[in-house]
C-alpha cells in the first residue's frame, strides 16, 4: 500500500481515497438535490409544454372543425340563395309573360275599339255623303229633267216626288232600261 500511496502522491491525476469518497458523497448529494428539486421542476415544465402543445393542437382541430362547419353552412346558404334566385327569376318571367299577355289583350281591345269607331265614323260619313249625293243628284236630275221635258219643276212637292221616283227607279234598276 505504501507503493500505492507513493504512487498517489507522486501522480497528481490519481485522487486520494478520501477525496474519492468525498467526491462520491458530493456527487450523490448533488444527484439527490437535483432529483428532489430540479427534476420535478423540469418534469412540470415538460408537462406544461406538452399540455400547451396538445391544447393548441386541440384548439386548432376545433377551429378547423368550426371552419368546416361554417363552410358547410355557407355552402348550404349559397345553394338556398341560388335556388331562391332561380325561383324569383321564374316568378318574374311568369309575371312578365302575364303582363305581356295583358298588354297584348289591351292592345287588341283598343284596336278593336278604334276599328269599331272607324267603322262607325265611316258609316256616318257614308250616310252623310249618300244624303249629299241624293240631294245633289236630285237637283241635277230636276234641272236636267226640266230641260228635257221643258216643264218647270219649281214646285217643291213636284220636284220631291220626281226625285224620289227617279231614285227609286235607280235603286231597283228599272230606270236604266226605260
Amino acid at each position: 500500500m505504501k507503493t500505492q500511496l507513493v504512487l498517489a502522491a507522486e501522480n497528481p491525476i490519481v485522487p486520494e481515497t478520501s477525496e474519492l469518497i468525498l467526491g462520491f458523497v458530493a456527487f450523490g448529494l448533488l444527484l439527490f438535490v437535483l432529483w428532489k428539486f430540479a427534476v420535478p421542476r423540469f418534469e412540470k415544465m415538460y408537462e406544461e409544454r406538452t399540455a400547451k402543445i396538445e391544447g393548441g393542437i386541440e384548439k386548432a382541430e376545433r377551429a378547423q372543425a368550426e371552419a368546416q362547419a361554417k363552410v358547410a353552412e355557407y355552402t348550404a346558404l349559397l345553394a338556398e340563395a341560388r335556388s331562391e334566385a332561380a325561383k324569383i327569376r321564374d316568378d318574374a318571367r311568369l309575371e312578365a309573360e302575364q303582363i305581356r299577355e295583358e298588354l297584348r289583350q289591351q292592345a287588341q281591345d283598343e284596336a278593336a275599339r278604334i276599328i269599331a269607331q272607324g267603322h262607325a265614323a265611316l258609316q256616318a260619313q257614308k250616310a252623310q255623303i249618300v244624303t249629299e249625293l241624293r240631294a245633289e243628284l236630285g237637283r241635277q236630275s230636276v234641272e236636267l229633267a226640266s230641260r228635257i221635258i221643258g216643264e218647270s219643276l219649281e214646285d217643291e212637292a213636284r220636284r220631291r216626288g220626281t226625285v224620289d221616283r227617279f231614285l227609286a227607279e235607280l235603286g231597283t234598276g228599272n230606270g236604266a232600261g226605260k
